[in-house]
């Protein structure tokens, strides 16, 4: 029994003297990290032109609400040209800003309108009447900061309308339902599109339900597999309204009111948004294919300086 034990031990030790010396040190150089601009602007039709600056964080840094605030750039230099005529944007508080483009802050940055105005930030904007966003017009924007210029473009393309928007009851419980839409999405271009509906329904304080519009996970899709088809299709409200039943927290209700927005936009803003949702759906999976995020931004700032045009119809939540 005992000359067996020491029959496998040798072959053991032998085993582990190979494995030892074979080992190498292997030095990895991880590059340094390097501070990059983020843009994230917008001109929608009949908007004012909206741009927020930041700086992209190094990755041992915090991630918290104040990290993000320190980020906050409020000396650059931006404006936005329309083809003709160029106008100079200003740091603002977003208090300062008129009603309309502290909505559109609000919809980017995914806060509710009423505390949007607490945020110390500067955003870039103005209020000269020849800057709000016309249909067929090309935008572009010019930042300059710490000594370099970015620029990007963006286009407010016609708009495409729906066909018709109406409200269908669940079979369960007629007092809740869908969204139905149905759209024709021309041919001879390719189209993209973001979703986005506002329940406008007066409330019992007199008030709107919503003041801004929503979206629910990636509003953003494509005409990549229904080019120039007509198609039907069902969506629900965004937010979850946990007076409603069990199962219907994001079902419409019999009697609302909804506004639904529907814009267009270039296919560099679309591809942006597209990957930059994919990129955050993979976090943290070790088993996801990595996900490069484009930019319409030239100089090697990160981010997208988006244009919408948009179709509005009114959904009236009735059989």
């Amino acid at each position: 029994m005992k000359q067996w034990k020491l029959h496998l031990f040798y072959p053991l030790i032998a085993l582990l003297i190979v494995l030892v010396s074979c080992t190498k040190e292997v030095q990895i150089d991880i590059p340094g990290y390097e501070e990059q601009l983020v843009v994230d602007g917008r001109i929608d039709t009949d908007g004012f032109p909206i741009v927020i600056l930041s700086t992209t964080q190094n990755i041992y840094a915090p991630t918290d609400l104040s990290a993000y605030l320190s980020s906050i750039i409020s000396n650059a230099t931006v404006s936005v040209n329309d083809g003709t005529n160029t106008f100079q944007l200003q740091a603002m508080t977003i208090s300062d800003l008129p009603d309309e483009s502290k909505k559109r802050v609000a919809e980017m940055l995914s806060i509710e309108f009423n505390e949007v105005s607490f945020l110390p930030i500067s955003v870039f904007s103005t209020t000269d009447p020849g800057a709000i966003g016309i249909t067929g017009k090309s935008y572009s924007l010019n930042v300059n900061w710490n000594g370099k210029s970015y620029n990007g473009i963006t286009y407010l393309l016609p708009p495409v309308q729906l066909d018709n928007v109406y409200w269908k009851a669940d079979a369960q419980n007629n007092s809740f339902g869908s969204c139905m839409a149905r759209l024709s999405d021309p041919s001879n271009d390719i189209n993209c599109y973001k979703w986005e509906p506002m329940n406008i329904t007066v409330q019992n304080d007199g008030k709107p339900k919503d003041v801004i519009f929503r979206h629910r996970g990636n509003p953003y899709f494509s005409d990549q597999f229904f080019n120039g088809l007509t198609f039907e299709f069902e969506t629900r409200y965004p937010k979850a309204d946990t007076t409603f039943p069990d199962g219907y927290h994001k079902f419409y209700k019999l009697g609302d009111t909804v506004l639904i927005k529907l814009s267009r936009l270039d296919s560099k803003v679309y591809e942006f948004f597209e990957k930059k949702d994919a990129q955050q759906s993979n976090a943290g999976s070790p088993f996801a294919t990595p996900v490069n995020v484009p930019s319409n931004i030239t100089g090697g700032a990160l981010g997208v300086w988006a244009g919408y045009s948009f179709y509005l119809d009114t959904l009236y939540c009735q059989p």
